[in-house]
């Protein structure tokens, strides 16, 4: 009764690899506890999704975009319009902070810690490391 099912579906969607997906799409629906649109006849779900392609019983573009979007790996999320992407890089002020003096204060930073690294290494103490302090000897 397969092979019949096949053959009928065929007409409607002539690939059949198409056809193999949708059906198991239609089938993992229908076990899910999708609504059946023709009788089960005692058939197993993949007979009854193909019987349902074959009568024209169902939306096969329905069942296409659910067999897609249970594919997809990645979601497709809205990417920022052109215009806001342009409002982002302009050199604009920033919580009331001009962007040259956000990038300023940066540089002035980086500076500062090479000179605070500078003045570490020249006051450690013998025989500690910097921002130690220095051995306590017995012998005072």
């Amino acid at each position: 009764m397969a092979r019949v099912t096949v053959e009928d579906c065929v007409v409607k969607i002539p690939n059949r690899f198409n056809l193999v997906l949708l059906a198991g799409q239609r089938a993992r629906e229908i076990a899910s506890g999708g609504e059946l649109t023709v009788e089960r006849d005692n058939d197993k779900n993949p007979v009854v999704a193909l019987r349902e392609i074959a009568e024209g019983s169902i939306d096969l573009d329905n069942v296409r975009q659910a067999l897609i979007s249970s594919l997809q790996k990645h979601v497709e999320t809205e990417e920022p319009e052109d215009d806001a992407m342009e409002l982002l890089a302009a050199d604009t002020n920033v919580a009331g902070v001009p962007y040259e003096a956000m990038t300023e204060g940066a540089e002035a930073e980086d500076g500062e810690a090479e000179l605070a690294e500078g003045e570490g290494e020249e006051a450690a103490p013998e025989g500690g490391a910097p921002g130690e302090e220095p051995p306590v000897s017995d012998n005072a």
